[in-house]
C-alpha cells in the first residue's frame, strides 16, 4: 500500500481541486434534486451527467484507454505513475472544460443535447475516476483487447442511445444536420 501511497494522494487531490474549480464555477454537488444517484440510463433526463455513471460513462473509460496509449506514444521513457497522474490531470482539465459556459452552449447549439446543463461535481468526479479505469484496464490488458472494448463501447452506445465519444466529437468540431436528426429520433423512442 505504501507503494501506491503517492498515487492516492496525488489522485485526491486532483479530485479535490477539480471539485473546488466546478463549485466555484457554480456547478451544483449532486445535481438539479440534490439527490445521490448511482445510475441514470436514460439521456433525455434532466438528471442525465448528474449521477455517478449513466452512458457517457463509457466514453470516460475510453478517454483514458486513449490516454494511456497517447502517452505510452509520447512520454514511453516517463514512468507509469507520472503517466497516470497525467491522465487523471487531463480528464480533470476535460471535466472543467466540459462545465465551462463554451462548451454547455455548444453542446445546446451542435448536439442532441439542448437542455444540457452540465455535469453535476459528483458525476464529473465519476468521470475523472473513470478515466482512471480505462487507463488501469489499457495498462493491464493487450492492445487487441482494449481495442476490441472500445468498438464493444462505441457501438454498443450507438445503438443503445445513439450517441457515442466519436459522435461527441464530431458534432462538437464539426456538426453535421444529419447525424442530428437521426440522433434526435432516439428522443421518441421507449426508454
Amino acid at each position: 500500500m505504501k507503494k501506491y501511497k503517492w498515487i492516492i494522494i496525488s489522485v485526491i487531490a486532483i479530485l479535490a481541486i477539480t471539485a473546488s474549480i466546478e463549485l466555484s464555477m457554480g456547478r451544483l454537488p449532486w445535481g438539479p434534486d440534490g439527490k445521490i444517484g448511482l445510475w441514470e440510463g436514460n439521456i433525455w433526463s434532466s438528471e442525465q451527467s448528474q449521477r455517478f455513471a449513466d452512458p457517457y460513462t463509457f466514453s470516460h473509460m475510453i478517454h483514458g484507454m486513449l490516454f494511456y496509449a497517447f502517452l505510452w506514444l509520447v512520454a514511453k521513457r516517463l514512468p507509469l505513475k507520472y503517466r497516470l497522474i497525467t491522465a487523471f490531470l487531463l480528464e480533470a482539465g476535460w471535466e472543467i472544460l466540459e462545465n465551462s459556459p463554451l462548451i454547455i452552449n455548444r453542446y445546446r447549439e451542435v448536439t442532441i443535447s439542448l437542455g444540457y446543463v452540465g455535469d453535476s461535481v459528483f458525476n464529473s468526479l465519476s468521470d475523472i475516476l473513470m478515466a482512471g479505469f480505462g487507463f488501469f484496464l489499457a495498462y493491464k490488458f493487450p492492445t487487441w483487447l482494449i481495442i476490441v472494448l472500445i468498438i464493444i463501447m462505441e457501438v454498443g452506445t450507438l445503438f443503445w442511445v445513439r450517441d457515442n465519444l466519436t459522435l461527441n466529437i464530431i458534432m462538437l468540431m464539426y456538426p453535421i444536420d444529419a447525424i442530428k436528426n437521426w440522433q434526435s429520433v432516439g428522443h421518441l423512442l421507449p426508454q
